[in-house]
Parts: C-alpha cells; structure tokens; sequence
C-alpha cells in the first residue's frame, strides 16, 4: 500500500511541475522567441554586411587599378570615392602621391601626403605611414629642420615604422656627409630586435658605401660592424 501512495505521490509531483513549466513558457516563451529570432537577425546581418563591405572592398580596388593604369592616374586616384572609407580614401591620396612622384613631381607628392597625415591624426598606422614616405618622395628637397623633426617623431621607439625612420636617419647622414654619425646610427639599428632582411641588407651596402667592410656571421646578430675606412 505504501509503494502505491508512493506512486501516486509521484505521479501529482510530476503533473504540477509538467503545469508549472507550461504555465511558465505560456507566460514567458515569448522572451525565447525574441531572443532566438535576435541571434537568427544578427547572424543575418552579420553576414550581409560582411558581405557589403567585400563588394566594397572590391569596387574600389578595381577603381585603383583602372586609375593607374588610365591617361592620368594623378587625377584618377584622388577622384575615387571610397565609400565612406578614411583608410581606403588615404591609400588612394597615397597612390596618387606615388604617381606624382613618378611623375617628377616630389614636391607636390609630399605635400599631399602630409596633408593625407594631417587627416588621419586618430589612426597611428597610416598617419606615420603618410609622413614617412613623404620623407622618401621629397629626399634632400625637403628642409632639413622639417625632415628632423619627422624622422624624430616617426623613429620614437614602438613607432609603427621605427626602423625604417631610422634608416631614413642614416640616408641623411650620408647625405650630409656627415659618414661617422652615419655608420654609429647603423651599428644602433643593427643592435634592434625585428630587423627585416631586407632591411638588414640594405644597412650592409650601406656600412659597405661608408668603406665599412660587413662581417660575415652566421649568427643571428648583428652582421656589419664599424671598422677603420679604407684610405
């Protein structure tokens, strides 16, 4: 008799708590359905965005590489609209830069890409990017003052183009004649973690052009070191 009290005690239990959960979906299912339909909504958009931006991204490389390939790449680059893009507008005024520089036009190609970095003062990346190859497009035409006071900026340790602001340092070094401070400045850059091998060949030749012999190591370090100058 006890066993079948029991049951039937089991068996209320299970039938109010199959109510309660009934009652309880009646009551708050509708906040599942908004959350599930809001994932299934967000996804969705995720998805068509992602794939909006895509078509973006396309459109506007195809307009560069029309640009640059037409009559007048100059004119073509900087009328390119980049849909609401400050980074893809940057890169156009860039490329443009870069056709006026190939154009014989260093001059002008730094002023607008000092200009391109005077409106990216909130992106670190592209701003420094700008300034360093307006150093590069103008060389030794650009005022000496200015360029220091660039590269100084620009070669501040965890600058995102330290390195390469630096090697702009010893290009004007030689250029200035001034060829200790110039292989000192290597020998500074050769000591640095994440030199590129690229970069790291380009101080060789230079140490190289200031009659510095490279010596040959097979280590990981340093491969130039200052010697005496050839007489």
């Amino acid at each position: 008799m006890a066993n079948q009290n029991d049951s039937f005690i089991d068996e209320v239990t299970e039938d109010l708590r199959r109510d309660r959960l009934f009652a309880f979906f009646r009551r708050y299912g509708w906040v599942a359905l908004v959350v599930i339909l809001g994932i299934v909504g967000g996804a969705a958009w995720h998805e068509y965005s992602s794939r909006q931006a895509e078509t973006r991204a396309q459109a506007w490389g195809d307009a560069v590489l029309a640009a640059r390939q037409g009559e007048d790449p100059i004119t073509a680059l900087s009328a390119i609209d980049p849909a609401g893009s400050a980074g893809r507008k940057a890169l156009s005024e860039m490329l443009a830069a870069g056709a006026e520089a190939e154009a014989g036009l260093p001059q002008k190609a730094a002023e607008r890409l000092k200009a391109v970095a005077a409106d990216l003062a909130g992106d670190p990346v592209l701003h420094d990017l700008a300034l360093l190859k307006a150093v590069m497009v103008a060389g030794p035409s650009m005022d000496a003052a200015e360029r220091d006071r660039l590269l100084a900026d620009l070669s501040k340790p965890g600058a995102p183009f330290e390195l390469l602001a630096l090697e702009q340092k010893v290009v004007a070094l030689m250029g200035a004649d001034r060829k200790e401070d110039a292989i000192t400045l290597i020998g500074q850059i050769q000591q640095k973690d994440g030199l590129s091998e690229p970069l790291r060949r380009r101080l060789s030749e230079m140490m190289i052009t200031l009659g510095v012999e490279p010596k040959r190591d097979a280590g990981p370090g340093p491969q130039t070191v200052p010697a005496p100058a050839a007489n």
